[in-house]
């Protein structure tokens, strides 16, 4: 009965860790959002038009610049590559022999012995492989850091739910001031360090992905 009783546990738990499958780890760095930092203490007023304490220039849009801005990222990502390769050779050869003397046999005789011999070998392979992505869409972004250079570190995230799954867009990166747009708009071309992810969680995405159990017995046994 015990016997019977553990190997139907272990059959239940071999099927379930089958159907497991984890979500691949997200590539973007650092939390999707921040809020504004706490307002500091009243600094006494040290001019009329200048103040130290909250400055923004005054001949400018109200440009993202301190943690908790956000701003609006333009995705345009289209890369492709292709590649090419191959070889090709050949090779031939021959041999010949014979025996000339055999003590003092008749040279009739003899020219019967000579043998002969040839190989040749020749191969072609080639090989293609090419490959097109394309992502464009928006995802507003939130300044989480401000470098002592200047630059905002940004990261933001967008969800849309559907009936049978749910879309995920992350972005993070690193935005120079200069390069951001009038209404805080900027080219995710125009991003340093930029991590772009698009994922979603529906059931074709975890059929998609390897139960825990298979990537075990993968990573154990010699393929």
């Amino acid at each position: 009965m015990n016997k019977a009783l553990k190997l139907i546990c272990s059959t239940a738990a071999a099927v379930y860790l089958t159907g497991c499958a984890m979500t691949p780890d997200t590539i973007v760095q650092g939390p999707t959002t921040a809020r504004p930092l706490p307002p500091q203490a009243h600094q006494p007023a040290n001019g009329s038009i200048f103040q130290a304490a909250t400055y923004r220039p005054m001949f400018e849009d109200r440009r993202a610049r301190f943690v908790g801005d956000i701003l609006t990222m333009t995705i345009s990502e289209k890369t492709s590559a292709a590649k090419a390769a191959g070889n090709s050779g050949s090779k031939s050869g021959s041999a010949e022999g014979g025996i000339t003397a055999l003590f003092g046999a008749p040279a009739s005789l003899l020219g019967r012995t000579s043998a002969g011999a040839s190989n040749s070998s020749e191969f072609s392979e080639k090989g293609a492989t090419s490959s097109s992505n394309n992502f464009t869409g928006t995802v507003a972004v939130t300044v989480t850091e401000v470098l002592p250079n200047g630059n905002l570190v940004v990261s933001g995230e967008k969800q849309v739910a559907f009936d049978k799954g749910t879309e995920f867009i992350r972005f993070s990166g690193v935005v120079s001031p200069d390069r951001i747009l009038p209404g805080n708009n900027i080219m995710s071309s125009q991003v340093a360090d930029a991590r772009i992810e698009y994922r979603t969680n529906s059931h074709v995405d975890a059929v998609e992905v390897m139960g825990i159990l298979t990537r075990f017995f993968l990573s154990v046994l010699p393929l």
